[in-house]
């Protein structure tokens, strides 16, 4: 498998996205223990699945070139 055996470069702008969404569960899974967090539970976990999106996105544009 070729795949996750492939070198890329990465700059630090294109690391943001991966970066939010890193962010974003554990902030979720803070929400979980405590209450302040709880109120932003939905609008965390949906910028969590856009950077996922957005992070898989990039990774297989670069992967590709």
């Amino acid at each position: 498998m070729n795949f996750f055996k492939r070198k890329t470069t990465w700059t630090n702008a294109e690391f943001i996205p991966l970066k939010l969404c890193i962010a974003s569960i554990y902030v979720i899974v803070g929400a979980h223990f405590h209450e302040f967090f709880s109120r932003f539970y939905v609008p965390l976990f949906i910028l969590f699945c856009i950077c996922v999106v957005w992070a898989v996105a990039m990774w297989v544009k670069k992967m590709k070139e």
